[in-house]
């Protein structure tokens, strides 16, 4: 028996793995995220048990987790986007190493690779950015120390911004000094499901076309200048002069 910790992906049901996929339709027992998981993603299983956990606590799924062990019947535990970015999944291995059950996390395509294909972007760009920051905007839960949003503004890299969207007018002033007034930002709703939505805009501006699609949530905000590069260099993967392993080229 083994708990399979599955990414779905952002919404769209074909935007899963196909290892995803298939752990779905074999599992006898589902638990899934049905507040951010689409129905559709279950479709074609075969499953003798299907729970929706979006009302459960951590307490009531370890005891469908422990009761599916004790069966000896594989759990196909379903998450959103990818469950090692915000899927609360931690404190749910925790309780499973103590209490002996064998699990296997399953990646998924993160809400942010979404965003990044909808805006038709790359998030790395020769001498525009080479990094990218995933993080969320703390609130009730305070972010660690050196993580605050302005700490690593400074780093003036690609930002994925969770769970800020009802907080971007604070945003906007913690990002303003170290990115600059021009600088482009989206914000994008519901990535890949059928009503998705998004904004581009500067971070002049983002907040007046923001409050005019009246987004409030489930909302991923991306800054930084590759969201409108301008001119910039091309990388030497494919650069006909640049020579390695695939490409020795010849005398």
């Amino acid at each position: 028996m083994t708990v399979y910790f599955i990414g779905a992906g952002p919404g769209d049901p074909e935007l899963i793995t196909v290892k995803g996929q298939r752990l779905i339709r074999s599992c006898p027992v589902i638990l899934y995220a049905g507040s951010l998981v689409p129905e559709a993603v279950l479709q074609g299983h075969s499953a003798q048990q299907v729970v929706n956990t979006a009302e459960l606590n951590l307490g009531e799924i370890i005891t469908l987790l422990q009761e599916a062990h004790e069966r000896d019947l594989d759990v196909a535990r379903v998450h959103s986007g990818d469950p090692s970015l915000y899927g609360a999944i931690g404190e749910q291995i925790r309780e499973l190493r103590a209490l002996g059950i064998p699990f296997e996390i399953i990646p998924g395509v993160t809400a942010t690779a979404a965003c990044a294909a909808l805006l038709e972007s790359e998030l790395t760009l020769p001498g525009i950015a080479q990094t990218v920051i995933l993080t969320r905007y703390g609130t009730t839960s305070p972010m660690p120390e050196g993580e605050q949003l302005h700490d690593l503004a400074r780093h003036r890299a690609t930002l994925a911004i969770h769970l800020g969207v009802r907080h971007l007018p604070a945003i906007v002033d913690e990002l303003l000094p170290h990115y600059g007034a021009n600088c482009p930002i989206a914000v994008i709703h519901r990535a890949s499901w059928p009503d998705q939505d998004w904004v581009l805009g500067t971070l002049t501006d983002i907040e007046e076309r923001v409050a005019a699609k009246d987004f409030r949530r489930t909302a991923l905000i991306l800054v930084g200048h590759v969201l409108d590069p301008g001119a910039f260099a091309e990388s030497a993967l494919y650069d006909a002069t640049h020579r390695h392993l695939y490409r020795p080229g010849h005398d």
